[in-house]
């Protein structure tokens, strides 16, 4: 129940790239408006279609093979996972497939996140001689708000590429994603790879949609680009974001009757800390 903390001061605000899909919930428990500001620079980030896979085992054969070929063409990649389990399962992949150096940002790691950042952006020279582009493996959380500054030569070939793994439950967390590239109008683009075995998607989706897809040639290992499933899975999002949303309000509904007390404690708090009337209080 931060709310109530936060409804303590005469005026608040703040300040995120990402509020405009929270924008009704800041209007009902805070009054507060979301206006957005549009970007310094144009944002030229192509954000293309998901990548749609029968299963998790297919989306992540996928995803090694995705991140090798795009690294090989001298394109940096930051890929996005849900936790540090699979930011680490991805990255054992990676060894084991190809053998491709590459850096992994979760919170086991946080005193390197600096480091790490500042060459997201950048290439190495592979072992073959022939420059590659460098490969960063993040949770949702790690280098947030931070600038990936692109190397040299690296915005003429299409700059920074973005890759999740999953979606998450709330649409902001992935707006934050996409956004670690094309910043200040440079290139970059970004996709998400999916599977029906996601947790979302078992929300999105029921488990004959599978099978339905199957019986019209749907074959393992091929991916499927759908708008309608995007916007399908967007859907999803906001009623699980509704879902979140009403039980906050609950919780804060719960917490009227302590807010009422706490009000009159931080009242009587301020007047012996002014000692005005103290005298008064003690008797």
């Amino acid at each position: 129940t931060l709310q109530n903390f936060f409804k303590l001061y005469d005026q608040i605000a703040g300040m995120t790239g990402t509020a405009a899909t929270e924008s009704e919930e800041f209007m009902n428990i805070y009054k507060l408006e979301v206006v957005v500001i549009p970007t310094n620079e144009p944002c030229i980030r192509d954000d293309q279609d998901d990548a749609i896979y029968q299963s998790i085992r297919e989306k992540y054969n996928a995803i090694v093979e995705e991140i090798n070929d795009i690294s090989a063409s001298g394109r940096p990649l930051l890929v996005g996972t849900v936790s540090v389990e699979k930011n680490e399962s991805l990255s054992a992949a990676l060894t084991k497939r190809f053998g491709l150096e590459h850096e992994v940002l979760n919170a086991k790691y946080h005193e390197r996140e600096a480091t790490i950042v500042a060459k997201a952006g950048h290439q190495h020279k592979g072992r073959d001689g022939k420059m590659r582009g460098n490969i960063t493996i993040a949770t949702n959380m790690a280098g947030r708000g931070t600038d990936i500054v692109l190397g040299p030569g690296v915005a003429e070939i299409g700059g920074l590429h973005v890759l999740g793994t999953e979606r998450h439950e709330a649409r902001r967390i992935d707006n934050q994603l996409r956004g670690r590239c094309g910043r200040q109008g440079d290139a970059g683009s970004s996709q998400f790879f999916l599977s029906f075995d996601d947790d979302l998607m078992r929300i999105f989706a029921p488990e004959w949609t599978v099978k339905a897809l199957s019986w019209i040639g749907w074959e393992e290992g091929q991916p499927i680009y759908h708008k309608r499933i995007s916007k399908g899975i967007e859907k999803a999002q906001k009623k699980v974001e509704e879902r979140n949303f009403e039980v906050r309000k609950s919780l804060l509904e719960y917490d009227e009757v302590m807010d009422y007390q706490r009000k009159i404690f931080y009242s009587r708090r301020r007047e012996i800390l002014a000692g005005k009337g103290l005298k008064n209080v003690i008797q």
